[in-house]
């Protein structure tokens, strides 16, 4: 992350997400510490970071901010965010100086963004490649959708189908994955095994939708039993279809552009989507 931030001599940087402070020691070593701003919405994490930087001899600004409600703490040449958000927060971009750039990941996905500052106040850039773990602003992360799981685990749902395709990872691919997020956000996948040997996912989504899908040993097709206001495993095999039809996924290397209120969209080959 600090490398495709471009952490040339001179440039002021906000490390965000201090977490252990590795990230502010290594921007230090690189940047000097008075240039390196680090920051984290948990006030233990900050201070703990902050008496391990001090031992190993680096002083950098250490604060404490909900980075994605709150203003940030100055302005910066460089933002390099240590996690991830569900969209650009319009703070970030009037935090960061003329030219400056701003790298994140995307929530939910595996996608990078890098952009520069343009002169409109919004900024412009590309999707590289990686993930991080996701931000968070209360005291802890949200609970995972185990009420919605137990709906999809015991009852037939109101569709039942059959996919083409058999059962997919969907989190060990990560193009197919990012796609489905940017399209679906905050679905949680799970995947199993029944005691005969096929092969299990359930998708599951805060708004009461899940999926269920199986795939039977020495079969290729899946049994899809699906409920709620929306139809995830419809939306999966629509991104697989596509992916088999060019023989790639637009996500990575999209054009990103961020307006100044923090709308993000991509771009890349006739598809986009807007966070």
């Amino acid at each position: 992350m600090l490398r495709h931030g471009r952490l040339t001599p001179g440039v002021r940087l906000l490390d965000l997400a201090t977490g252990s402070g590795y990230s502010a020691a290594l921007a230090c070593q690189r940047l000097g510490d008075d240039l390196v701003t680090t920051l984290d919405v948990d006030p233990y994490l900050t201070q703990a970071a902050a008496e391990r930087l001090d031992w190993i001899g680096w002083h950098p600004t250490v604060v404490t901010v909900d980075a994605a409600a709150d203003e940030l703490p100055g302005t910066f040449d460089r933002i390099v965010s240590m996690v991830s958000m569900p969209r650009i927060p319009a703070s970030w971009l009037a935090a960061l100086t003329p030219g400056g750039r701003l790298v994140t990941t995307i929530e939910g996905t595996g996608l990078i963004v890098t952009a520069d500052k343009t002169e409109d106040g919004g900024a412009k850039g590309r999707v590289e490649w990686d993930s991080f773990m996701a931000t968070r602003s209360g005291d802890d992360y949200p609970p995972a959708l185990n009420e919605v799981f137990a709906q999809a685990a015991e009852q037939e749902g109101e569709e039942v189908t059959t996919s083409p395709f058999p059962v997919l990872d969907v989190m060990q691919a990560w193009e197919v994955w990012s796609m489905l997020s940017l399209k679906v956000p905050g679905i949680e996948h799970r995947t199993g095994t029944e005691d005969d040997g096929s092969r299990m996912t359930w998708m599951l989504h805060a708004d009461g939708s899940w999926a269920r899908a199986s795939t039977s040993p020495g079969e290729r097709t899946t049994t899809v039993h699906q409920s709620g206001p929306r139809r995830l495993y419809d939306e999966l095999d629509d991104i697989r279809w596509r992916w088999l039809q060019h023989g790639e996924l637009p996500v990575y290397s999209a054009h990103v552009t961020i307006n100044t209120d923090g709308t993000t969209t991509l771009t890349r080959g006739g598809w986009t989507a807007t966070l």
